[in-house]
């Protein structure tokens, strides 16, 4: 596929996608955006900014967090997807950011995954983040990626590896949130594949 056409595409689903903010978005702090991204897990945006928020509120430092009560975190997160497994993750990754990396968040992709809670999808946001060449595939980039045939992968990171073919490493940064953001606002299946048709025909 030629590049000027994906990239005439991937401009017309950020038009139509809007600025809705994710769950990665407006922490300031590096450590309440990486937690918040691994809030983020199988759960919509939406709500897991409201319970970020909530959290942060209630342990406004990376040290609070870190020595936290399994219990207090989960009372938080009750209203979460899988919120037993994100509690226990999220204080183990305060633990291992406030110990092994004296409170900074590693900026390395293989440092990162070793976190708990932290794998390739929440890595790959982060780093885009905060400017590094991260492209996350989530449920929204494999789907709209395979639509408009950017790849043929019947693998997340099999599409991640097609993707950065395609697009030059200053544009993998825009590709999740600019689909993600599309996926999230066109939820009627029929609606969101009339108008990746339509963008699939664009030359």
């Amino acid at each position: 596929m030629k590049l000027a056409k994906s990239l005439r595409q991937l401009a017309k689903l950020k038009q139509l996608g809007g600025s809705m903010r994710l769950a990665a978005e407006g922490w300031g702090a590096e450590w309440k955006c990486l937690i918040a991204t691994i809030m983020s897990a199988q759960s919509r945006d939406e709500a897991t900014i409201s319970i970020a928020e909530k959290l942060f509120e209630k342990f406004d430092s990376l040290d609070k967090l870190a020595k936290a009560e399994y219990s207090d975190v989960l009372g938080v997160l009750k209203s979460l997807n899988y919120n037993k497994t994100k509690a226990k993750n999220i204080i183990s990754c305060a633990q291992s950011l406030a110990g092994t990396y004296r409170g900074k968040v590693p900026h390395n992709f293989e440092n990162l995954i070793e976190l708990p809670g932290v794998g390739r999808k929440t890595a790959n946001v982060f780093l885009s983040e905060y400017g590094h060449d991260g492209l996350a595939v989530d449920t929204h980039v494999f789907y709209i990626a395979r639509k408009l045939g950017w790849s043929k992968a019947n693998h997340p990171h099999k599409v991640e590896e097609d993707l950065k073919k395609l697009f030059p490493s200053q544009f993998w940064s825009e590709v999740n949130p600019t689909l993600v953001r599309f996926g999230k606002k066109y939820t009627s299946k029929r609606q969101k594949d009339a108008l990746l048709d339509e963008i699939k025909r664009i030359k």
